[in-house]
């Protein structure tokens, strides 16, 4: 017999998962995956301003151009499940069905959240619009500044100043504590971000993350909400009573689900590594010929991307693996180099004008 405990444990299930998840409640909704597997995101292109002609004897408004479009093309890529068995002989002086529950309540809480988390904040620190090297430790007088540089930037961006959450390690969350700056948050802010959070600073609120679900080497992370999502297409746990082969219960659950970055809100994700000796490592932006499409100076062992049509390689539906971009004079080039190895980050997006055609 199955018994599928989001129908006869669902208030006690989804407690434990929803309020102990540190990234979930603090991104944009996914609703774009509702039925799909990919989900292509097309981003319209505006032009630049320029100056009415009022003695042209047509297009006073300038040159007309047609609507370009950036596509961002996002594929769900973590499906995770776990099996576990209780022998019934294994817990007879206890009841087995209260037992499975606190079993299954611990897989949830110790196995699926944490690895939940990890996946997304990781996914988060990778694909940021700002990947900011930071080659010194910081202090207890440094920490506020460095933190104060993120939201200049993103306000420098036009990023909007409501919804964003610094998410910051323990390390860097016991340095903003020692810097005497008050960091207690009024009620109200507590109330609607009340999920993790520490403290808030600079209007948003703190969420101190632990080592176990934190990338390798990062000081801190400003998400705005709407810049990314977390999709869960499947999250199913169930309980089997004494299943074909089995004399007691079987415990299985599926965990479908991925994190995305939008590439034209990509500046509201600021990720800041420390990259002092023996610590992380940003890769290096890479360098273009404009005359050849040659690209040079990657961090060793390092990939590129690229695009020709001006787009953002890292998000772009467009962009190209290798280091021999290609296109026409005038085109365009951007690039940006990655490495897969923990505690390494990708490098700034580098760009170039081409000055002789390339195939």
């Amino acid at each position: 017999m199955a018994i599928n405990l989001h129908s006869k444990y669902a208030k006690q299930i989804e407690t434990y998962f929803y309020t102990e998840s540190l990234i979930q409640g603090y991104l944009r909704k996914s609703g774009e995956f509702a039925g799909n597997r990919t989900v292509y995101i097309s981003t319209p292109q505006t032009v630049p301003m320029v100056d009415y002609n009022r003695s042209a004897t047509d297009n006073r408004y300038g040159t007309p151009t047609e609507m370009q479009d950036v596509v961002q093309e996002m594929t769900m890529s973590q499906d995770k499940s776990f099996s576990l068995t209780i022998d019934k002989g294994n817990q007879k002086d206890q009841n087995g069905m209260k037992a499975a529950a606190r079993m299954m309540t611990l897989q949830v809480r110790e196995r699926m959240v944490p690895d939940f988390d990890k996946y997304c904040f990781a996914r988060l620190a990778e694909t940021a619009g700002k990947v900011s090297s930071t080659s010194t430790a910081y202090t207890k007088a440094t920490i506020l500044p460095g933190i104060d540089k993120a939201v200049a930037y993103m306000d420098d961006k036009e990023v909007p100043a409501e919804n964003r959450t610094l998410f910051v390690s323990t390390d860097t969350y016991q340095l903003m504590k020692q810097s005497g700056m008050d960091l207690s948050a009024d009620e109200l802010v507590k109330k609607a971000f009340s999920k993790g959070m520490v403290g808030a600073y600079s209007n948003m609120p703190i969420v101190k993350v632990p080592a176990g679900r934190w990338p390798a080497y990062l000081n801190f992370l400003i998400v705005y909400k709407n810049a990314a999502t977390a999709p869960e297409k499947i999250s199913d746990t169930k309980l089997h009573q004494d299943p074909p082969g089995l004399s007691g219960n079987l415990l299985e659950g599926r965990h479908y689900y991925d994190l995305f970055v939008f590439g034209a809100k990509c500046d509201g994700v600021y990720a800041d590594v420390l990259t002092a000796s023996g610590k992380g490592t940003v890769c290096a932006d890479p360098v273009i010929a404009a005359a050849t499409g040659a690209v040079t100076g990657l961090t060793t062992g390092a990939s590129c991307k690229w695009t020709n049509d001006g787009t953002d390689p890292r998000y772009s539906k467009t962009a190209q693996v290798g280091t021999a971009c290609k296109g026409k004079t005038g085109d365009k080039i951007r690039a940006y180099s990655y490495k897969s190895e923990e505690g390494v980050y990708p490098s700034g997006v580098a760009e170039v004008i081409l000055t002789a055609d390339v195939n």
